[in-house]
């Protein structure tokens, strides 16, 4: 049997639901200190005094640090932002966001660290709070004041006038808004140092969906080689790309293991999780969309401010992602884009789910919506007189993405046949003629994404023993998305060793010697795809050592995948299995026998999908109600359909519940309103339908698996089409817009305007 496209229970989970996960505050050692942070409560302001004396008194307190203490520079800047706007690892002179480092406490117990944080005295002064990005671009309070200016990235546009020869046009400015990305597991970290052959190493437990770049970072901050620096990842919990990198607190860590010569702990609580790790979107978008009075669309331009946050991280550059999906699955003969990026007094904003891509999907998707209204002409088809034609690929958009294919009208033709699109408006109409019953929308989007869009390539190797069990080792990392199983049948696949009998092992930088991480929905097309390579040169091997064994010739040696076996062409009746083989390298060599790889992909792989979304709205509170969601997402050839569901239906969740609620505020002087899960809405399945999934599949040719990533699919797809389908519902009262969420309150205040 095949393992490609089946059906196999995920290895990972009996362990998950029994004895549970291997988590970094389970594997600390015991005589590890716990650090405990003094956080700023004020937005921006001038550090006039920090006064430690007392928290230093207390019992079990080995230390406390500011940053005058530790006299450390800190994480490396991001290479293509201002490099005046460099975060430290505590705050020193300046705070810049509530919640921001300002001193740690080193304690021996981690009850004993947060009674002495509170006694840490900060004194302040108080600046000018800036929290609106337009605000911020006017610059007339500077976070950074030496750099002269709150823009940290941009994009330049052009002044072309590309709608001169539009019949329509319609421009809308809109936002989307800041998120948390809430993992099930926080961040945390355990470092220690050593000394071995008398050099100096370093050994970081960190919660990173990105090991080797966590290692190199560090080696580079320290000044060590790569070899001094480990990092172990074991469970993540969940990461989403808010993991991608490592955080100030890391470091603090490991400044603070080495100047105590202990090794060193620290696990956020959830309410410095929503402070500490970066957030989500924050985008601010004015478009314009032109085309003919048939639906024909021409023009697209869209400029984009995106918040950054307190200091820039990869989250100020996230408008290049949006840029080059800018037009989305539409053939655009004119588009303009244009971007910038500026500070605000808020949690930095970095890689959630999507990175860019769903921000790019959500504006185009709603200006798609407002033309069709604009013209008179049904969405569905509209996008239809616009999508990319299958034969058309590979193609090149106006913003530079390369894409490999692409099925756009028949995803969305799979989507509303599955939804029964007739009967839904059908029904929608009825609602209307009935004053007492709620309102129907539904809402449509078609979107296509950017899976691995810097191109990265991955390692993968397989080593099999003489009892015929292999060990796949992967630079990919896993938090939650069924690598262990997806690899395991990859390698199964290809060498015929039972699925059962495979291992697929990663995050540990000292047993992987390289590895890209995990992140931009790539781990199974590189990842996977080299786990397939390596596996294909271990049967090379393998059938190296079968022709020394059976006395053939190697190119008449043939390996029976479905068997696991290997045999002369011709007399499969005498047969070795892989444990003869590996047994006989073993013998001669002292090794097990093995082959390693590293991928590289001619190019980025474009998933791509239809979403139509069912609503239920109440006429008189506003309440939304999502009471359907069905999505199309092909993501190429599918090695096991129940992860992709999985990794759909998760995403789906996302996307949704940042149409219907999820929202990171502040007040007007920059005090955090959603610090927790009592304060931020954060979606459950009690507000959630079961999803309903079309499968569908188109292999791309920039792998030998075919396969696109799934990991951003449904999210991207799901905001715009529950956001459309709010409006939709709406548009018997005149409304064209609503900005998500789609709150009670907002939704009724958009009923009481259209009527007055």
């Amino acid at each position: 049997m095949s393992m490609i496209g089946t059906r196999v229970a995920r290895s990972e989970d009996p362990a998950f639901l029994t004895t549970g996960g291997k988590y970094i505050d389970d594997i600390a050692p015991s005589d590890a200190l716990f650090l405990t942070f003094v956080r700023s409560v004020m937005a921006h302001a001038t550090i006039t005094a920090v006064d430690c004396s007392e928290a230093k008194e207390m019992p079990g307190v080995v230390a406390v640090y500011t940053a005058a203490d530790l006299d450390f520079q800190g994480p490396l800047p991001h290479p293509m932002l201002n490099q005046a706007m460099i975060r430290p690892i505590l705050a020193s002179d300046t705070v810049r966001y509530v919640g921001e480092a300002v001193a740690v406490v080193i304690s021996s117990t981690r009850e004993g660290g947060v009674d002495a944080a509170e006694l840490v005295e900060i004194s302040y002064e108080g600046l000018p709070v800036v929290l609106d990005p337009q605000e911020s671009l006017a610059g007339t309070t500077l976070l950074f004041p030496e750099a002269e200016s709150n823009v940290t990235f941009s994009l330049p546009g052009s002044d072309d006038d590309i709608f001169e020869d539009c019949d329509v046009t319609v421009s809308l400015s809109f936002r989307n808004h800041r998120l948390a990305p809430c993992p099930l597991e926080g961040r945390a970290v355990i470092a220690r140092w050593d000394s071995n052959d008398g050099k100096e190493t370093l050994t970081l437990w960190s919660s990173t969906q990105n090991a080797h770049a966590t290692r190199d970072g560090f080696a580079t901050v320290f000044g060590l080689e790569q070899d001094q620096v480990r990092v172990i990842a074991p469970d993540i919990g969940g990461g989403f790309g808010a993991k991608s990198g490592s955080y100030p607190e890391d470091t603090v860590a490991a400044v603070v293991a080495r100047k105590l010569a202990r090794p060193i702990r620290w696990a956020e609580t959830r309410s410095e999780g929503m402070l500490g790790l970066v957030h989500g979107r924050a985008q601010d978008y004015v478009a314009t969309i032109g085309g003919t009075k048939d639906g024909r669309v021409l023009a697209y331009k869209l400029h984009v401010t995106q918040d950054g946050g307190a200091y820039p991280e990869i989250g100020s550059v996230l408008p290049y992602m949006t840029s080059i999906m800018a037009s989305g699955s539409y053939d655009i003969a004119a588009v303009q884009f244009s971007a910038n990026s500026v500070m605000t007094n808020t949690v930095p904003i970095g890689a959630y789910r999507g990175a860019g891509r769903p921000e790019a999907a959500a504006a185009i998707e709603r200006m798609m919506d407002l033309f069709a209204v604009e013209v008179g002409i049904s969405p569905i088809e509209v996008r239809r007189l616009n999508f990319h034609a299958p034969d058309s690929f590979p193609l090149t958009t106006p913003t530079g993405a390369k894409m490999d294919t692409g099925q756009y009208a028949a995803a969305l033709d799979l989507a509303l046949a599955q939804a029964g699109y007739e009967k839904l408006k059908d029904e929608q109409a009825a609602r209307l003629a009935n004053p007492q019953a709620k309102l129907l929308g539904i809402g449509i989007s078609c979107y296509v994404e950017i899976a691995n869009p810097m191109g990265q390539g991955e390692y993968g190797s397989i080593e099999v023993m003489p009892d015929g069990t292999a060990v796949v080792l992967t630079g990919s990392s896993a938090h939650g998305q069924g690598h262990h199983t997806a690899f395991a049948q990859v390698a199964s696949e290809v060498t015929g060793i039972p699925f059962e009998k495979i291992e697929v092992r990663h995050g540990d930088t000292k047993e992987v010697p390289r590895g890209g991480g995990t992140g931009g929905s790539k781990s199974l097309q590189v990842g996977g795809s080299a786990v397939w390579e390596a596996s294909e040169a271990a049967v090379d091997l393998a059938k190296e050592v079968a022709a020394k064994l059976l006395e053939a010739n190697p190119a008449d040696i043939v390996h029976d995948a479905s068997a696991g076996s290997f045999a002369v062409a011709g007399t499969p009746a005498l047969s070795l299995g892989w444990g003869d083989v590996a047994q006989s390298v073993k013998d001669d060599t002292g090794s097990d026998l093995r082959a390693e790889t590293d991928f590289n992909p001619p190019g980025a792989t474009f998933p791509f999908g239809a979403h139509v979304a069912v609503v239920e709205v109440d006429r008189d509170t506003g309440q939304v109600s999502l009471l359907r969601h069905i999505c199309c997402d092909d993501a190429g050839t599918m090695i096991n359909p129940m992860l992709v569901e999985g990794q759909v239906h998760g995403g789906v969740a996302s996307g949704a519940a940042q149409a219907l609620m999820e929202e990171f505020s502040y007040d007007e002087i920059g005090n955090p309103l959603t610090m927790n899960f009592m304060d931020y809405p954060l979606v459950s399945a009690a507000e959630l339908p079961s999803f309903e999934r079309v499968p569908m599949e188109t292999p791309t040719p920039r792998n030998p698996l075919g396969a696109k990533g799934i990991g951003e699919s449904g999210t991207i797809g799901a905001t715009p089409a529950v956001q459309n389908a709010v409006v939709d519902a709406l548009a018997h009262l005149g409304v064209r817009h609503v900005d998500i969420p789609t709150t009670p309150e907002r939704v009724w205040n958009a009923m009481g305007i259209s009527r007055m």
